[in-house]
């Protein structure tokens, strides 16, 4: 034990200073620590995937992702989505845009309208789109 005691202290190095005032960390660009800003179609087919493949809501957790990959949807945008604002026999999703607020209509395709369907089936009397199901619906 005195052995570890005995020790000698090493000095930390001391952060970056301007005018004499600790600077902040930086964040480094996107650009220098990716080589792509987005997911490939493989790569959202694999993730869905494995979604689908985890917990008693895969389906729902599957076509989230679906959705919001197809979609360009914030997660606030995907978690305020109704049922009211999808219409599956047009096959169009009415969108609350949250960031510049201008509301867009996007239309449904097969494979989206399939899984909302089955989704829909799944949880009538949720009023959310992708509800927490931790939340009873009123």
């Amino acid at each position: 034990m005195a052995e570890i005691i005995d020790l000698p202290l090493k000095k930390a190095p001391r952060p970056p200073t301007v005018n004499g005032k600790v600077r902040p960390p930086t964040r480094q660009s996107n650009s220098k620590s990716r080589s792509r800003e987005y997911l490939t179609h493989d790569e959202v087919e694999r993730l869905m995937k494995a979604a689908r493949g985890l917990g008693r809501h895969g389906h729902r957790d599957a076509t989230l992702i679906l959705i919001a990959y197809r979609h360009a949807l914030r997660v606030s945008e995907l978690v305020a989505l109704r049922w009211d604002q999808v219409n599956l026999k047009d096959g169009h999703l009415y969108v609350n845009r949250n960031k510049n607020g201008v509301p867009s209509t996007h239309p449904l395709h097969g494979p989206e309208i399939r899984a909302l369907r089955s989704l829909q089936r799944d949880y009538p009397e949720i009023p959310h789109t992708f509800s927490s199901l931790n939340v009873k619906a009123h």
